[in-house]
């Protein structure tokens, strides 16, 4: 067995309740399956919690601290924890932060907004601003590095989930950015099919009526838990796990799915608009 690589807990304060988790179960002798046995978790999730990789639920930090009779403190640092890793995202959107990390497909419909996770740092700063328009600048940068780091989840050396999003024709013509910083953004799109990490579709504005005319939807699958569907207003968000509503979005996606191009006619045409803001082409 080659020498294990100690966890950094300067890094942040998950990876430093996770090094401390680590140090006192060591230090009580107890493995990674002999701390949770008696819990609902598995050894992989506790060691993704040492990683400082997940959060730590408040029932397995009450197991814990039984265990290993440490009075309560990682029950009581949880919310520490929670706070760290959702820093500039809102309280509502913690859940997705954590499942999206874990899961086994993630398939988007945004009709006004390029999601999240493909947004350059340009148009996540200008989604901010807009929204938050009495923001101080020192926020705006929080909430967009947030968001920044979100995307790391596309790198070559992560396990990408797949990721199906199904975008509006309209995001391809009407930019919010100026046409140099719009091409960037529709590059970033392009760029990331073509190293298949990403397979997008455009729904015709001409389609007429669809299932999902109301609405935003983010449906998460998993390997080893129910699906969860994330809707998402301006102010609010909520996560949805109730199997019949869960059945029900994900009819309508693909419904919606079956109305929009398919994904080499959508990848062209994202390209070809890309293009136009290249060459400072009006679009229509």
């Amino acid at each position: 067995m080659g020498q294990r690589k100690d966890i950094d807990g300067s890094a942040g304060v998950p990876t430093f309740y996770g090094s401390e988790l680590r140090w006192k179960r060591e230090e009580a002798g107890l493995t990674l399956s002999q701390l949770v046995e008696g819990s609902f978790y598995g050894p992989s999730h506790l060691s993704e919690i040492e990683r400082g990789e997940r959060r730590m639920p408040a029932e397995l930090a009450e197991h814990v601290d039984k265990v290993l009779g440490t009075d309560g403190f990682f029950k009581r640092r949880c919310e520490d924890v929670r706070k760290a890793k959702r820093r500039g995202h809102a309280r509502y959107f913690e859940r997705v932060l954590e499942a999206e990390k874990h899961a086994e497909t993630i398939e988007e419909w945004c009709p006004t907004l390029f999601p999240g996770l493909l947004q350059t740092e340009a148009y996540a700063r200008a989604v901010v601003r807009a929204t938050h328009p009495l923001a101080s600048d020192d926020e705006v940068e929080e909430k967009v590095t947030a968001r920044m780091t979100r995307a790391r989840l596309f790198d070559d050396n992560h396990k990408t989930p797949v990721y199906w999003a199904i975008l509006s024709e309209s995001l391809l013509r009407q930019p919010i950015l100026p046409p140099r910083q719009a091409a960037e953004q529709l590059d970033r799109i392009a760029a990331l099919a073509r190293r298949h990490r990403i397979v997008p579709q455009v729904l015709p504005w001409s389609c007429g009526a669809h299932p999902f005319m109301l609405g935003t939807a983010m449906i998460m699958t998993f390997p080893d838990a129910p699906p969860l569907v994330y809707t998402e207003a301006l102010h609010s968000g909520d996560t949805i796990d109730d199997p019949s509503l869960v059945k029900e979005y994900r009819r309508s996606y693909d419904l919606l799915r079956a109305a929009a191009l398919p994904p080499e006619a959508s990848l062209a045409l994202i390209e070809e608009a890309a293009e136009d803001d290249r060459n400072g082409k009006q679009r229509n």
